[in-house]
């Protein structure tokens, strides 16, 4: 029902709006426990005209109040996936775990191009060790995680961004099912 006119111009005092304060975090904790290293990273975007890029990203951190997520690119593979962040502010990422198929997909609009900080080729590096310990027991050998995930730390690039929606894509029956 469409509000009265006269009724929106109140002389009463209305109280501030909480725009200026912070919004609720989206990610949930049993999500941020999720994204830890032992987890497969993807990144995607998509240009103007709306053709998709991906690129395997190599690793992922949540903010302390989660309310955004950080993942770890490496430049040169990831140029096209770097240049529609830069164009559009898109990302969509997925992370899945092998070994269960559990994935969540995680999309923003606001994502940023930054410099990696200190901690960031540690985690890097934990990311790659807990994903060779997550393939191992179903027949992946080191010498392969180490190649696919193989990343010089001058090449790293961090993307942040502030999710909007997040979504569980494990296959089944509820892939596809927003959970915030």
């Amino acid at each position: 029902m469409a509000r009265d006119s006269k009724a929106s111009k109140s002389t009463k005092q209305s109280a501030p709006k909480a725009a200026s304060a912070s919004p609720a975090a989206l990610i949930a904790p049993e999500h941020a426990a999720f994204l830890v290293p032992g987890v497969s990273v993807i990144a995607a975007s998509r240009d103007a005209r709306l053709v998709p890029s991906v690129s395997r990203g190599v690793a992922c951190r949540v903010s302390e109040d989660r309310r955004s997520l950080t993942v770890l690119l490496r430049r040169t593979p990831a140029a096209t996936v770097l240049r529609d962040i830069a164009d559009s502010g898109w990302i969509t990422t997925c992370h899945s775990q092998p070994s269960t198929h559990r994935t969540i997909q995680l999309k923003g609009r606001d994502a940023r191009i930054e410099a990696p900080g200190p901690q960031d080729i540690a985690l890097a590096q934990a990311f790659v060790d807990g994903f060779f310990a997550e393939l191992e027991p179903i027949g992946y050998t080191e010498a392969f995680v180490r190649t696919v995930l193989f990343f010089a730390p001058e090449d790293l690039v961090a993307v942040r961004f502030t999710p909007t929606e997040i979504y569980s894509q494990t296959p089944g029956p509820n892939a596809g099912q927003r959970l915030a």
